[in-house]
């Protein structure tokens, strides 16, 4: 039993065919939109590229391209056999390929569902790219001097005032690591030499935050340094009061920016796909329809499309037939002994002029 099956006569075969072109000229558009989203989307991920570990992270926009690419040529091809579709004798020419093409169309548009769902399931991989990418930023932040590093600063103090945010999940990961430069340390001063014969390492930690980390909407003037002493400034208590800082880690900041884009195109090609699945129904209604045309032999009749001539249990078990007897052709016959030569009669080898030799003679 054909499933899904639909009776179109030459009025309804016709304006099929030429709604199905314009589609197929939309959906080369909708190919174009995911294209540009890849751009976008490869844009976005390497501006802030030396702020993220080495991942993965640009084969979803590669992914949009390559799929944006090859929608616009699909597209077209399908847009130019549509418009032959409006007259039957043209078909003649699209028959034998428009099967291949729907096959193949139907892979691409799985491979559309595939480029949505990965814009969705990135969470965790950014995640662990923004926490390595990040820690290793502020790590290099006082390597001002150093070559392939000295760009850090500025770009980790971008970040932290875009959005307003500081650290890596908080304000106190400034406290672990040595942000500050020895080149600009007093070495004469013993408070100095104290922080840094005190740390096992050498560095020079305090409970001070780069100047980026202000909060500009605190009526207070920034405090920055000795954060945690509450005697080193006037009516202040840090355990009490919201501190004038960016209180959110740049971790989250980054990490809700990039899911907001993701889950946006995400939603955009879901979209795109489910308009490509529609345009790839109507092409296979067409497409039984005419066949159906072309056995009747009467091009004004009415004629029958369906998605499936069988059902989907049916379809599947002749397709696992077809491909389960490919393999029998070139096989050999071999008995149940396993010798593939047992049923040869045994070839008789005479002399060299092939005459059988005569019986010895009996004693008598």
């Amino acid at each position: 039993m054909a499933v899904l099956p639909i009776k179109l006569t030459k009025t309804n075969r016709d304006k099929l065919a030429q709604v199905l072109w314009v589609l197929n000229w939309i959906s080369v558009v909708t190919g174009i939109i995911l294209f540009s989203l890849g751009i976008f989307l490869k844009v976005e991920i390497n501006k802030r590229q030396d702020l993220m570990a080495e991942s993965q992270l640009q084969s979803v926009p590669n992914m949009l391209i390559a799929v944006g690419l090859i929608a616009c040529v699909i597209n077209f091809l399908g847009g130019k056999i549509c418009y032959d579709c409006v007259d039957t004798n043209k078909f003649l020419r699209w028959k034998l390929v428009m099967l291949p093409y729907i096959i193949c169309t139907f892979f691409f548009t799985l491979s559309v569902l595939a480029g949505a769902l990965m814009c969705y399931s990135m969470h965790g991989q950014l995640e662990e790219a923004l926490t390595f990418g990040l820690r290793d930023a502020m790590r290099y932040y006082k390597d001002t001097d150093t070559p392939g590093r000295c760009f850090l600063k500025h770009t980790v103090d971008q970040l932290q005032i875009q959005f307003q945010c500081c650290g890596n999940e908080g304000y106190r990961d400034w406290f672990q690591i040595q942000w500050v430069s020895n080149r600009y340390l007093d070495m004469s001063q013993r408070e100095v030499l104290d922080r840094l014969r005190s740390n096992v390492e050498g560095k020079y930690l305090m409970d001070g935050v780069p100047f980026s980390c202000c909060n500009v909407n605190s009526p207070r003037p920034c405090i920055q340094y000795q954060i945690t002493n509450n005697s080193a400034h006037f009516n202040y208590d840090y355990q009490t009061e919201e501190l004038n800082l960016w209180m959110r880690g740049c971790r989250q900041a980054l990490l809700d920016y990039y899911t907001n884009i993701m889950h946006s195109v995400g939603l955009t090609v879901l979209i795109i796909w489910l308009f490509e699945l529609s345009v790839l129904t109507g092409v296979r209604y067409l497409q039984t329809s005419l066949e159906n045309v072309l056995r009747q032999g009467d091009p004004e009749c009415e004629s029958d499309g369906w998605l499936l001539e069988n059902s989907f249990v049916e379809t599947a078990r002749s397709n696992f037939n077809i491909i389960k007897h490919l393999g029998k052709f070139n096989q050999i016959n071999i008995s149940s002994n396993g010798d593939p030569n047992i049923d040869k009669p045994p070839t008789a080898h005479y002399g060299p002029d092939n005459v059988p030799p005569k019986p010895l003679p009996m004693a008598s």
